[in-house]
């Protein structure tokens, strides 16, 4: 198994200089938590996909299971994984996890992990009372069809709690086929 760790964003809206990854939370780096949780699940390889500040991620994180993935241009999450599949295996499993949500806690992704999705997407949901800002999770007879962002959500869409913090689970071969035909396709992905 494969964990991608995505920390190219300039976090601007934390008006800083430091990568948004790098600031701390109970004394390590927001990323180094998730780089953390992802060698304790097992990972054989952690890719991280940096952008902003990679020589001040390179010099805050020393783990020689990361493999450093270069996103010069920062054209969204699909376009991360563009970046990280050459290195995927034939035949693995792949998280895709947030360099930004340090909180993440190993049973949680033991569990995305074990949904074992079958040709598609495991992806990790939660239901808050307040999801104001975030991609809400559209489902139809129970079957997720979609995740829209907040700012593209109907009213009747902005009612919905579920939303989708990003963390996924594939296959390496639905990764692939997936992302080898994106070409520069909205936000929503």
């Amino acid at each position: 198994m494969s964990v991608v760790i995505l920390a190219a964003g300039k976090g601007t809206r934390m008006y800083s200089d430091l990568p948004k990854v790098l600031h701390t939370l109970a004394g390590k780096a927001m990323v180094q938590h998730v780089i953390d949780a992802a060698n304790e699940l097992g990972a054989a390889h952690v890719h991280l996909v940096y952008g902003h500040g990679g020589d001040l991620l390179k010099q805050a994180l020393k783990d020689d299971n990361l493999n450093w993935v270069l996103q010069a241009e920062q054209l969204g999450t699909g376009h991360a994984m563009q970046q990280a599949a050459p290195f995927f295996a034939d035949d693995e499993d792949i998280l895709m996890l947030y360099g930004d949500v340090p909180l993440i806690s190993v049973e949680t992704l033991q569990r995305l992990r074990d949904a074992k999705p079958q040709g598609g997407i495991g992806l990790l949901t939660v239901k808050l009372d307040d999801p104001t800002g975030y991609g809400r999770i559209t489902r139809e007879n129970g079957k997720v069809t979609g995740i829209v962002e907040h700012k593209d959500a109907t009213d009747e869409q902005r009612q919905i709690q579920e939303i989708g913090p990003g963390d996924q689970h594939r296959h390496s071969d639905c990764q692939r086929r997936r992302y080898e035909t994106l070409a520069g396709e909205a936000d929503q992905q």
